[in-house]
């Protein structure tokens, strides 16, 4: 793989704890990768033990002074926390030390500094976040989740051309299909910017599927919606994957024979909580950046965070830049993507 992934080892909800294995389990399953841990050298010692020399020039420490909390105003954290893990961290990509950076921290201030600092692609008016979810063919990227809430109709044109360079980057698949989330798949349905936009993804030359009202059944590769949209259905999707898991436990364990019945039905359960384990799918990109930014979730685990860092290396490894950039430079000479 080749790649240097920076890591706010400081963000999330666990920090060090969780960070620093996720990192040091990732060296070990991708030998040709790099990682710098990037925070306070205190507390990342006793997570990190001898793993520190065992690596080699593999990992390194890079210090950094200030963390940004989980509930700090984006603008705050900017204005007053310039050495801060997750500052650096994206510091270290713009300096081309790191060809990515990985933050479970305040997702708020992580897409504020990123933008300020890496600034987007040209062609690119917002930055969108996009994340991968399980569908019944596979499973599907959707942006965007909550950078954006008001959009036009060029913006989800434009969320289209990155989310099809994402797939083709990191799942190799040469014409993505992309959708556009509606609330029926007839053309004639949805408000006047969603109609405006399948019009001119229709006209984009790419792989435009028409419209999406199911995001689950895996009609597409790509689902292309605004952040109050899209984060609205992730956040509705976790809850309900949350209640029917609630659901299953209680009825199996109603009475002895429904224990029974689980014990029984017990590898079809496992298979099924492999299929839907959201700590798979973790690790968000900020697409429409000039470098790779990954943001997991806070609350993940080291399994979890060791996924965010993986799809940070595969975006970075395969070029995701680069396919996004010229992709935007050919639209602008009135190529079609």
């Amino acid at each position: 793989m080749g790649v240097t992934v920076a890591i706010d080892c400081m963000g999330g909800d666990h920090g060090p704890d969780v960070t620093v294995p996720a990192a040091l389990a990732f060296l070990r399953s991708h030998p040709d990768a790099r990682v710098v841990l990037v925070g306070q050298p205190d507390a990342l010692g006793p997570a990190l033990g001898d793993a520190a020399t065992s690596f080699g020039e593999r990992l390194r420490v890079h210090p950094a002074s200030q963390v940004v909390g989980m509930d700090e105003a984006p603008q705050t954290a900017m204005k007053n926390k310039k050495d801060s893990s997750m500052r650096v961290a994206i510091n270290l990509v713009k300096q081309g030390e790191a060809q990515a950076a990985v933050s479970a921290g305040n997702t708020g201030a992580l897409m504020a500094i990123s933008r300020f600092v890496l600034k987007t692609l040209p062609g690119i008016d917002r930055p969108a976040i996009a994340t991968v979810l399980p569908s019944m063919k596979g499973q599907i990227y959707v942006l965007d989740l909550g950078a954006n809430v008001d959009c036009s109709a060029e913006h989800l044109l434009q969320f289209g051309i990155m989310g099809s360079q994402l797939v083709s980057a990191v799942e190799h698949v040469e014409r993505p299909r992309v959708g556009l989330l509606n609330i029926g798949e007839e053309e004639i349905k949805g408000n006047e910017v969603v109609k405006q936009a399948s019009a001119l993804l229709r006209d984009s030359g790419l792989n435009f599927c028409g419209n999406v009202e199911d995001i689950y059944r895996g009609s597409a590769d790509v689902v292309v919606c605004d952040g109050f949209v899209g984060n609205v259905a992730l956040k509705t999707s976790e809850g309900l994957a949350q209640m029917l898991t609630a659901f299953l436990k209680q009825e199996f364990g109603r009475n002895l024979l429904t224990k029974l019945m689980a014990l029984v039905a017990l590898p079809a359960l496992k298979a099924f909580k492999r299929r839907v384990d959201h700590r798979s799918y973790n690790g968000a990109t900020l697409l429409g950046l000039r470098g790779v930014v990954v943001k997991s979730h806070g609350s993940a685990d080291a399994y979890g965070f060791e996924q965010a860092i993986h799809r940070a290396a595969e975006a970075a490894a395969n070029q995701l830049i680069e396919r996004i950039g010229g992709r935007m430079a050919a639209m602008s000479h009135g190529e079609t993507a």
